[in-house]
């Protein structure tokens, strides 16, 4: 059984991830708001009614915008750390609110999902895979440095969405300020083009088949620079920029085949939410 997978967003201003397979799929962070997700999915012919689950990576607010409100009208669980929980201030319905852990997997239908923690600047922040029948997809965003943890799962995946945040050049020549260049690359901030690529070159597993790169900085990066910096060295793995203004393609992968579903995207039919990003 194949699974399908897309970025509903990604970056400061909002971040969102789908993963699924025929019968059962689970979102990553509802950092839009509902109706936005909503709307992004039914572009993609992908069904609300197959989500089954929520799971919060941290309580910054571009990955808990829409979440409330999306899991209450769709009566969702949403799995969440308690100090995440509790740092979020969020008002949950305590009867859809499960615990997450670190090292926890949880079955949902025939997925596994698998949640390890990272250095990130917030309570307790997670990182996940989602496995069906053996395949692989990682959500590996808003990650200060890479770990042995992380390296593990990544050398496991078939596909993943992996955070290249900054051009470090960028960032230091640009406009911030100090200590937020400090917390950027601080270790506890976000993945530089330079660490995701040295990760991506140095345990790529052979089936890799896609590479979704992710949380790219409106301001310290350019999707194109990075884009053509990792399918230099990507061989035969599918590499895009997953876009901080609307949903990716609808991928999947499974078996002996993997492939793209595409779908015609038509730009009337959107407006970027205007929003004040870092």
């Amino acid at each position: 059984m194949a699974l399908y997978f897309t970025s509903i967003n990604s970056g400061s201003n909002g971040n969102c991830y789908y993963v699924g397979n025929d019968n059962e799929a689970v979102l990553f962070d509802v950092g839009l708001t509902c109706k936005e997700v909503e709307k992004r999915m039914e572009r993609l012919g992908l069904s609300v009614n197959k989500l089954k689950a929520i799971f919060i990576s941290h309580e910054h607010s571009d990955h808990i915008k829409g979440l409330a409100v999306f899991a209450k009208k769709h009566k969702l669980p949403v799995y969440i750390s308690t100090p995440t929980l509790k740092s979020s201030r969020l008002l949950l319905d305590s009867n859809y609110t499960f615990p997450l852990n670190h090292l926890q997997n949880i079955r949902i239908g025939n997925l596994k999902i698998s949640a390890f923690s990272k250095f990130h600047d917030a309570a307790d922040p997670y990182s996940f895979t989602v496995e069906c029948n053996d395949i692989r997809v990682g959500v590996f965003t808003d990650i200060g440095a890479v770990c042995d943890r992380l390296i593990t799962h990544f050398k496991n995946c078939h596909a993943a969405f992996l955070e290249a945040n900054y051009d470090t050049e960028m960032l230091q020549n640009g406009r911030y300020p100090y200590f937020l260049k400090r917390r950027i690359m601080g270790g506890h901030g976000h993945l530089s083009n330079k660490q995701a690529l040295e990760l991506f070159m140095n345990h790529k597993p052979e089936y890799m088949s896609h590479l979704l790169l992710s949380h790219l900085s409106k301001d310290n990066n350019d999707p194109e620079l990075v884009e053509n910096l990792f399918k230099s060295v990507a061989g035969d793995t599918f590499v895009k920029v997953a876009s901080r203004y609307e949903e990716t393609e609808l991928y999947y992968v499974g078996g002996n085949q993997n492939a793209t579903i595409s779908y015609t995207f038509d730009p009337s039919l959107y407006q970027p939410e205007q929003l004040n990003l870092f």
